[in-house]
């Protein structure tokens, strides 16, 4: 068999045009939704996807505020820039990439954000608001993963769900997201400590794949037919590549050959967390 391979790219195309939508219904009631992107240091990853969020800003229609900071930026000057951000009415959502530089405490960073304009949710009100299900805004990259399996009708109420990788980013919030009786699926939690991770993979009907390892999940490790989303982002170094290296995920590409459904790396995932900050965006201004 061969997979049906998850286009996260064109999906989340169709959601940037159903925001572009919303924003320009914003734009005429005198709203024009804005995000502030603050960046600390000079961290060439952190720099592309900053400017990746600002094309797909730019391109939905909205504005996004470049806040751009020095290595040396103390941690009380980030938190006063964040307090000027959350007092701003025209600024809606609030990120700052990660990873700020190591003198900087993130947790205080994160902390400082007001809950309602927390875009990523990460602050610790949001994730509270996500498990207790109340409203609030849901994490970027598990929610695109549940929107990727429903435009494909990946059955998933009853279906046995394992998850490797326990992030607060990914492999945590969307065990719970998962456990919600709209969803109704059984979630093992797979991580460092998991003995014979083999045996809990072999049985997922959905595998969903966060652990930072190189193509490591492959296509013995997979029950047949299964769906496998691949979340990781890896460069590996490649001497056949102009760049020096190759963009991978954590799931062995040839997968495809025994699984149902598969996530591409790059293409899958990673197009729809920005797909779903970019709602997450919409959401904050509609609120205001």
């Amino acid at each position: 068999m061969s997979a049906i391979i998850m286009d996260g790219k064109a999906l989340s195309l169709k959601i940037r045009e159903s925001v572009k939508a919303e924003a320009s219904a914003l734009k005429e009631k005198g709203i024009t939704p804005c995000l502030a992107v603050v960046l600390v240091g000079e961290d060439g990853a952190s720099l592309s996807y900053v400017k990746s969020k600002e094309n797909a800003l730019a391109q939905a229609g909205m504005e996004s505020l470049d806040i751009r900071l020095p290595e040396t930026t103390s941690e009380e000057q980030l938190l006063k820039v964040i307090d000027d951000l959350n007092k701003n009415n025209n600024v809606h959502g609030i990120l700052v990439q990660s990873p700020v530089p190591n003198h900087i405490n993130e947790d205080n960073v994160i902390a400082r954000i007001a809950p309602e304009k927390d875009v990523d949710c990460f602050h610790p009100v949001s994730v509270g608001n996500m498990i207790l299900e109340r409203k609030g805004f849901l994490p970027c990259t598990p929610h695109g993963v549940l929107m990727l399996l429903r435009e494909y009708s990946v059955p998933v109420s009853g279906a046995n769900v394992v998850i490797v990788g326990r992030s607060n980013i990914v492999g945590k919030p969307l065990a719970n997201l998962l456990i919600r009786r709209e969803y109704n699926a059984t979630v093992t939690m797979c991580h460092t400590g998991t003995k014979d991770i083999f045996s809990h993979t072999m049985r997922a009907d959905i595998l969903v794949v966060a652990a930072r390892n190189p193509e490591f999940i492959k296509p013995e490790m997979i029950k047949e037919g299964a769906a496998v989303i691949d979340v990781g982002i890896n460069r590996v170094a490649d001497i056949r590549e102009k760049k020096g290296y190759r963009v991978c995920g954590d799931v062995d590409p040839s997968v495809t050959e025994k699984a149902g459904f598969y996530t591409p790396v790059p293409g899958g995932v990673g197009p729809m967390t920005i797909a779903m900050l970019l709602q997450n965006v919409i959401e904050a201004a509609q609120r205001s």
